[in-house]
């Protein structure tokens, strides 16, 4: 059984993209991507005990193109273009579903663990089932986010997230924002098959929080989608 598991979550890796394509990709989906209200709803993928899904291609063209089109959206709002974060929601939690794309070399540099809200997950399934905006709902938020400043809280090093769009423009308030966990583990992940919750938070591993949060520095785009 760990060994199935011990698959399903990647080791850390450098995955080449098409620069072309990478680059590209902005300008042919400006148009298609106008409005947090043309996402897709989630279609989720279950998983027997037994036969763990194959992590999905992180550079699927759709998933790419709303990524760097919510980057040409709220230009007016990131100062920095040269690198992005994506947290790839339709994976469950035991995969390495979290991106910083290198915008300009055109590549995944690394790719993390990373937990979603519990209020997205109510049954702790390691899949999230919805998305919210209201506080008080311990659920993860879709769409575009600006990093703000870094400061040290009762997670230790964190980092502040301002929602850009309708649907997690309440971010702020609800004090969604980047940092370490001890719930997010690669031995929890191997152990249950899935990593702990957070309240809506974007929580990583403590021994890389650090690198996250110097990689995703303040005025650049965390974009998350199902």
């Amino acid at each position: 059984m760990h060994d199935l598991i011990r698959e399903a979550i990647p080791t850390d890796r450098k995955m080449k993209f098409n620069r072309r394509h990478f680059l590209g990709a902005s300008m042919a989906a400006g148009a298609a991507f106008a409005a947090p209200a043309s996402f897709a709803a989630p279609e989720f993928r279950r998983v027997t005990p037994t036969v763990p899904a194959a992590p999905k291609p992180v550079d699927q063209p759709e998933f790419l193109q709303q990524a760097l089109a919510a980057l040409d959206r709220h230009s007016s709002h990131i100062a920095f273009r040269d690198r992005i974060g994506i947290a790839d929601f339709s994976q469950h939690s035991r995969e390495m579903r979290f991106h910083l794309a290198n915008v300009e070399a055109g590549r995944i540099e690394r790719s993390f663990l990373v937990s979603h809200g519990r209020g997205s997950d109510p049954v702790n399934s390691g899949f999230v089932q919805h998305f919210s905006n209201q506080p008080g709902s311990n659920a993860s938020s879709q769409g575009s986010y600006l990093t703000g400043d870094a400061y040290y809280g009762k997670h230790g090093q964190s980092r502040r997230l301002h929602g850009l769009d309708e649907v997690n423009d309440k971010a702020f308030a609800r004090a969604i924002v980047i940092h370490g966990a001890d719930y997010v583990d690669h031995q929890m992940a191997l152990a249950q098959g899935r990593i702990g919750r957070s309240l809506g938070c974007f929580a990583f591993e403590r021994h890389i929080i650090a690198e996250v949060l110097d990689r995703l520095g303040e005025g650049r785009l965390l974009f998350a989608a199902a």
